[in-house]
């Protein structure tokens, strides 16, 4: 186990957890901003674990992941936004 793994597992378990707290409660705009912190923490533990496994071939997932969570976080602000 090496720094890089370890940096993974401690982002994900201080980064997840408030993430998924926020995700689960209260209005939809907290919960929205849990889910954007979600892919964030995702996105970069993916980015950890790649380069902790040494393998730059998983590096692909990480980034279509950073790609493909800006226009999933527009989608939903567009369903959040009030309907005249």
């Amino acid at each position: 186990m090496n720094l890089w793994l370890i940096g993974a597992v401690a982002l994900l378990l201080g980064g997840m957890v408030p993430a998924l707290y926020l995700a689960s409660r209260g209005d939809p705009v907290p919960r929205l901003v849990g889910l954007v912190l979600s892919g964030q923490v995702a996105t970069l533990a993916l980015l950890l674990l790649a380069q902790g496994f040494g393998q730059s071939s998983y590096l692909i997932v990480p980034l279509v992941l950073a790609v493909l969570s800006f226009p999933g976080v527009l989608v939903f602000t567009r369903l959040l936004r009030a309907r005249p």
